[in-house]
């Protein structure tokens, strides 16, 4: 496969919506009996989780070469890198992740809708409420671009990831930075996927979004003071 050409992207403010539950302060001090048993629920924590794993250059897809340290949201961003979907996402395989994000809002808020519907759909239950928080980013740097490119249109299918996927195995061999693409969900809004934990740049916290589904398949959508 070919690869598509690139730019040079100057873009600030784009969004990543990240359930509030991975991001807010750790909820475990409010189980533990004292300081001790705090410290051994930490420890039994971080034996799985994969981020403190790639920190320690325990996984195969990414370790602290490219990782990032003593910055501002440094384990938010590390964490895009190393909880990867076991099926990986439009841009990345099951073994590295990378950092996803709209240019709007709205375009981020598509795709948390489309997801977890889709969620909801195989278990036939829509009768839930999530809180997101919404992280910024600035990018600067080349990366490539699909838009209006015709020959990838099958990296945006909606119900495959193969082309894309490959795609997305070829830049990294390539020593890509990223691509931009336009939203399947809100097309032609441009979407960023990242692939190096260094450009994602001034990450930072925005709104928090609560999206309640109600027995139908579109949810309400509030944004919290």
């Amino acid at each position: 496969m070919s690869l598509p050409p690139t730019i040079s992207l100057r873009q600030i403010d784009t969004h990543r919506l990240i359930p509030s539950k991975y991001s807010d302060p750790p909820v475990l001090a409010v189980i533990a009996d004292d300081e001790q048993h705090l410290l051994e629920i930490f420890d039994l924590d971080n034996a799985t989780n994969d981020r403190l794993r790639a920190e320690n250059n325990l996984t195969p897809g990414i370790g602290t070469a490219e990782l990032v340290f003593g910055i501002p949201n440094y384990t938010i961003i590390n964490a895009a890198f190393t909880h990867p979907h076991p099926q990986g996402g439009r841009f990345n395989g099951p073994d590295r992740g990378a950092w996803y994000a709209g240019f709007e809002v709205e375009t981020a808020i598509s795709e948390v809708v489309w997801h977890k519907t889709l969620e909801y759909a195989e278990i036939n239950w829509f009768h839930d409420s999530v809180t997101y928080t919404d992280f910024l980013a600035d990018f600067d740097a080349e990366f490539h671009d699909i838009r209006g490119q015709s020959g990838f249109s099958n990296c945006l299918q909606l119900g495959s990831y193969i082309h894309s996927q490959k795609l997305a195995d070829d830049l990294l061999k390539a020593d890509a930075l990223g691509i931009i693409y336009p939203s399947a969900r809100r097309c032609p809004e441009p979407c960023i996927a990242c692939f190096r934990p260094a450009l994602v740049g001034n990450v930072r916290r925005a709104e928090r979004w609560r999206f309640t589904w109600s027995g139908k398949t579109a949810p309400d959508i509030l944004k919290e003071a």
